[in-house]
């Protein structure tokens, strides 16, 4: 059976293998980035009709700057990102579907007219027509400058997730032979920046972790390529 690659930062990384070992599968935690909180302060929360998150970090490190938005609705790209705020203090959270964009759309139906973007300093701009956007960066994402040692000391075929673009474009500038690594991304663009040259890319049915593991369970298990 072929190891799985977990690159993405904690905490998220141990949750990840964490489902992958309920699978049967046998993971190795090798983030390429360190989350890091960055100094910043929240508008008058009357300005604006609701917040947006599209990753859980920007909730695990809001810190004491979420305190007067609590009261505000939060919409969120997945479950992940929603028990996050959840255990951040927002007590109206509505779960997005899909992506940033389907997220968007949650909200036009709503009638959010301005929404607070809470985001990493590295992220995707997108400009809805009807709603307006303001974006706040309130973590960032270090890179690592080589692949971390449980990743680079494998001796065999193994199987990658990859949960961004920027994962895809950064573990392709360090993986080396890229002929004995099958890629799972969460989205055909995150697949595109991994570039070609792969054992094999797929890419995820839904941009879920539990959509990625069912696929590299079948990878891990078969060597297909």
């Amino acid at each position: 059976m072929s190891k799985l690659l977990i690159l993405r930062p904690q905490p998220g990384a141990d949750e990840t293998a964490q489902r992958a070992r309920a699978l049967g599968l046998d993971p190795v935690v090798a983030p390429l980035f360190t989350i890091r909180p960055l100094p910043w302060q929240a508008p008058d929360a009357s300005d604006v009709d609701a917040v947006m998150l599209t990753s859980a970090n920007a909730a695990r490190h809001g810190g004491k700057g979420l305190a007067p938005l609590l009261g505000l609705t939060c919409y969120a790209v997945g479950e992940a990102t929603a028990d996050a705020a959840r255990a951040a203090g927002f007590t109206d959270v509505r779960v997005g579907p899909e992506d940033g964009v389907a997220l968007l759309m949650a909200m036009e139906a709503d009638g959010v007219a301005e929404a607070l973007h809470l985001c990493g300093a590295d992220h995707v701009s997108f400009e809805p027509a009807e709603i307006r956007i303001r974006r706040i960066p309130v973590y960032k994402a270090e890179a690592v400058a080589e692949l971390p040692a449980a990743a680079a000391g494998l001796d065999g075929d193994a199987v990658a997730l990859l949960h961004s673009p920027r994962a895809a474009r950064h573990f392709a500038s360090l993986a080396g032979d890229r002929s004995r690594v099958a890629i799972v991304a969460i989205s055909a663009r995150t697949a595109r920046a991994a570039g070609e040259g792969w054992r094999t890319l797929v890419v995820a049915p839904r941009p879920r972790d539990e959509a990625l593991l069912e696929l590299a369970a079948k990878l891990c298990q078969t060597g297909a390529r």
